[in-house]
C-alpha cells in the first residue's frame, strides 16, 4: 500500500450527501493500522491502542444517531485483490439516514474523539452502499 487514505476531502463528503436516496445507509470499513500511533503531542500508543480509544469514545455517539454495527470480520487472506493489502479491521456500520452519518461528523465529542483515529490508522477505506438484503445469487 503506498498512498493513505484517513479521511475525505469536501468535494467527496458533498457527494456523499448528494446521493438522492433515503433510508438506511451501510459504511463498509476496512482498516489498517500503524505499528506505532503519531499524536501530535506526543503521547505514546500502538495504532491498535489508539483505534480502540476512538472505538471506545464513540461508541455511544454511533448509538445517539442510530447507528449500529451489523457486521464484523477478521481478514484471513486476500483470494483476489493486492497481495500487499491486509486489513486489520473489517466491519459494516449500518445508519438510519445519510443525515444521521452527518450528525456524528459533526458531533462536537466526536470530533474530538477523531484524534484517536487519525493518530492510529495508516491507511483506510470507507464505501456507502445501499442495504439490498439476502437473496440466493450473488448478483
Amino acid at each position: 500500500m503506498t498512498e493513505h487514505y484517513v479521511g475525505f476531502d469536501k468535494a467527496t463528503f458533498e457527494a456523499f450527501k448528494g446521493v438522492d436516496r433515503t433510508g438506511p445507509i451501510h459504511m463498509l470499513n476496512l482498516i489498517k493500522l500503524k505499528d506505532q500511533a503519531t499524536y501530535d503531542d506526543g503521547r505514546s500508543a500502538t495504532g491498535a491502542e489508539a483505534y480502540a480509544a476512538y472505538s471506545r469514545e464513540t461508541g455511544s455517539i454511533l448509538e445517539r444517531v442510530g447507528g449500529r454495527i451489523v457486521w464484523r470480520g477478521a481478514m484471513e487472506i486476500m483470494l483476489i485483490g493486492p497481495k500487499d493489502e491486509h486489513w486489520d479491521l473489517c466491519f459494516i456500520a449500518e445508519y438510519p439516514s445519510v443525515q444521521a452519518f452527518i450528525d456524528m461528523i459533526y458531533d462536537p465529542e466526536y470530533r474530538r474523539a477523531m484524534i484517536h483515529r487519525q493518530a492510529g490508522v495508516l491507511t483506510s477505506r470507507l464505501v456507502r452502499t445501499e442495504p439490498l438484503g439476502g437473496g440466493d445469487t450473488f448478483g
